[in-house]
């Protein structure tokens, strides 16, 4: 029986296709599986495995860079505040703004990197992100909306990252070795956003102006793409987990949007990771400005001189809570995870779950003690938000595993869109509304923006129990789903053919439609 090879769609020598290495036979070695040996896979890629470290570093450089400048916005809020003289639903837009246009573009990059050359893609859009950021600093005190309009850009450049980064780590590694790079990979998004509130008040402390703390991740960005142009090698798509020496056939987005449809254990897990997005979202942004009303309510601390910057301690507390919880949250749940799959085949969904069912009455209760106790506040949001990083690197391993190799980039798109879409595109500015319909009609005062602005967050907790039930859901579906993942990428579970590969054979008498690789040439 014959097999149709599909060539791979032609593009202009920018967008070139990177799978020149999948033409070749691979004589020697076994092909990705559950106990590949290391030589197997150097073999397949081309790619030393120093080499593939090195460029899972570099990911993981951008990565950090990606998730400071995201939060370094919500570690300077008070200033940006006081500075435009906006409300809190005016502050909530800053993230909805960015994540929207983020949301939106991820599907087009997604598109492009299951298909075109990723290290371009990936060095167009840090090229074009670092310069947005960089003129975000540079916007008078009259034109608010111009700084949305930029935050808005520096999605372009976000999107181009997202979707196509893990798809890489992915070609270059199999089995515990690719969760335990992974985990390294996602390491950057808690403490990279830590380290945006903490760069973003400390250089707004030395600087003196606020403006300054914006500039710090382009001149990092600089660096990315140098790294990237010398470090970076791509590889073959799906080459390690393949047992033929055949390129994987590509299909047509509808295709891949129909077939992603249908996979019970991607759209769960994505419903969970959304629900994760909506608490990580709204207590990104507004943490600190809930630590800072708590302390003005208390008396702790004096409100910001009009014209002068903010104090910058709960930010900074916040963000070192945010990096060591992060860093104990996603090892600890790649481990777990690591240790349960050896008895328990579920054993990642059901991480997943019970880190946010076991987060969500933390951050209720860290919440109610906003004003009672700092220690007890700070203590709660501590072990709420390393339950709350257990699920970082599981989650985007169980979308690597459930969906095959030319599908994966496409994948990362349409979880990005659903998890912005209903998590933190809305949750920033559905706290920001919340918080002053509460305080619409009352005498101002420190403690009513205290208690309104807690009683907003609390909506973040009932999430996370939400997400928890996705999780536990995606547990039904989990084995069956890697299962054909697995076979489909090895060539022994035929994929639906699409309308224009079939043909009408006579059958009795009447018209059939079968798929051309299934007829004897």
């Amino acid at each position: 029986m014959a097999t149709r090879h599909s060539p791979h769609p032609d593009a202009a020598p920018f967008l070139s296709q990177a799978d020149e290495m999948e033409e070749e036979v691979v004589e020697g070695g076994s092909f990705a599986g559950g106990g590949q040996p290391e030589v197997g896979v150097q073999t397949v890629t081309g790619i030393s495995y120093p080499r593939s470290v090195m460029i899972v570093a570099v990911l993981c450089y951008i990565n950090l860079l990606n998730y400071m400048d995201r939060f370094t916005v919500a570690g300077i809020l008070p200033d940006i505040e006081s500075f435009f003289r906006i409300g809190d639903s005016s502050s909530g837009l800053l993230q909805t703004v960015f994540i929207s246009s983020y949301m939106v573009l991820a599907p087009i990059f997604g598109y492009l990197g299951d298909r075109y050359h990723r290290k371009h893609l990936l060095c167009l859009g840090i090229t074009f992100w670092s310069a947005v950021t960089l003129g975000s600093s540079f916007i008078p005190q009259k034109q608010f909306w111009l700084l949305l309009v930029t935050r808005g850009l520096v999605g372009v450049g976000e999107a181009s990252y997202s979707t196509i980064a893990p798809t890489i780590i992915a070609d270059l590694f199999v089995s515990d070795r690719r969760s335990r790079m992974l985990a390294f990979f996602y390491f950057a998004i808690p403490v990279g956003s830590g380290l945006g509130y903490i760069v973003g008040s400390k250089v707004k402390d030395l600087a003196e102006d606020w403006h300054w703390a914006l500039r710090v991740t382009p001149a990092l960005g600089v660096v990315a793409v140098v790294l990237l142009v010398t470090v970076l090698r791509e590889p073959p798509r799906g080459a390690v987990e393949r047992h033929s020496d055949s390129p994987l056939r590509c299909t047509s987005w509808a295709a891949d949007v129909r077939a992603l449809s249908r996979n019970r254990s991607f759209v769960l897990s994505s419903l969970g990771f959304t629900a994760v997005a909506f608490v990580t979202g709204s207590l990104a942004l507004w943490a600190p400005a809930f630590l800072y009303r708590s302390c003005l309510a208390t008396g702790q601390c004096r409100p910001c001189p009009d014209g002068d910057t903010c104090s910058s301690q709960q930010s900074l507390i916040f963000g070192l809570i945010t990096c060591v919880t992060g860093f104990l949250g996603v090892g600890a749940g790649v481990e777990i995870s690591k240790r349960l799959r050896r008895t328990n085949p579920r054993a990642d969904p059901l991480v997943c779950a019970a880190g946010l069912l076991g987060s969500a009455p933390f951050l209720f209760l860290a919440l109610a003690w906003g004003q009672g106790s700092s220690v007890a506040t700070y203590v709660f949001i501590f072990i709420g938000e390393t339950l709350l990083s257990l699920n970082w690197a599981i989650v985007a391993d169980i979308l690597l595993y459930v969906v095959v190799p030319t599908r994966r980039s496409t994948a990362e798109s349409f979880q990005i869109v659903m998890s912005h879409l209903l998590g933190d595109a809305g949750s920033p500015y559905l706290i920001g509304v919340i918080s002053d319909r509460i305080q619409r009609g009352r005498p101002p005062s420190y403690l009513l923006e205290f208690h309104s602005l807690q009683y907003a967050l609390m909506l973040s907790a009932f999430a996370g129990v939400l997400g928890g039930a996705f999780f536990l859901a995606t547990a039904l579906f989990i084995q069956g789903d890697r299962k054909r993942a697995e076979l489909s990428t090895q060539g022994l579970l035929p994929e639906e053919a699409e309308p224009e590969d079939r043909i009408v054979v006579p059958k009795r008498g009447r018209s059939t439609k079968v798929p051309v690789s299934s007829v004897l040439i």
